[in-house]
């Protein structure tokens, strides 16, 4: 398969989850994120392992320790991260929220509706915890998204990625409204940009 219909699976995969994200019941998100925490919990240790490899190439590759660090995992980072899901869980859901009502001079009245948008592209550097964050934001705002992280952080983020879709799965939601670009190929990005 090249990239183009890699990128264009995963859109349509993303796709289709997405209508069901859209009328997910906000207990039931949240639940989802709740098994995130577990699952980050439970993982930990194939979660650290897996950012070990990335730390090892990266330091192989002779990036700078700054690099180095904001790619670094750690059990603290990793408890960070469930406090981070937390803070969303408490978050009031967005989707369903109408704003800005105004009454109209013949009676009708008018107001602005939040609704999730479908498909979100999210692209961003090495930092493991971006996967988690840009993850949880959407599925709190009713939304599917493809992640693409750095190639530096790629075992990380894929170790973090089954977290996900087995929190989604579990909460039964589709696995797939987290989807992650699996190759380091910079062409990956220019076709989900397009797509």
């Amino acid at each position: 398969m090249n990239i183009e219909q890699y990128v264009n699976q995963l859109g349509e995969q993303a796709r289709t989850a997405a209508t069901v994200l859209a009328t997910t019941a906000t207990d039931q998100k949240d639940r989802a994120l709740a098994n995130l925490i577990a699952g980050l919990k439970a993982g930990s240790n194939k979660i650290l392992a897996a950012n070990d490899l990335d730390l090892v190439a990266a330091k192989e590759q002779d990036l700078s320790a700054a690099m180095i660090d904001r790619l670094r995992l750690t059990p603290e980072r990793i408890d960070d991260l469930c406090q981070s899901v937390r803070d969303v869980t408490a978050l009031a859901d967005p989707v369903g929220d109408i704003t800005g009502m105004t009454l109209r001079p013949n009676g009708l009245q008018v107001g602005k509706m939040r609704i999730p948008l479908g498909v979100v592209a999210f692209i961003y550097e090495s930092r493991p915890n971006v996967t988690v964050d840009g993850a949880i934001l959407c599925l709190k705002s009713g939304n599917a998204v493809i992640l693409r992280g750095g190639k530096e952080a790629l075992r990380s983020n894929q170790a973090i990625w089954r977290v996900l879709q087995d929190g989604l799965a579990t909460a039964g939601l589709p696995a797939d409204a987290v989807g992650l670009v699996e190759t380091t190929d910079r062409s990956a990005i220019d076709a989900l940009i397009t797509a």
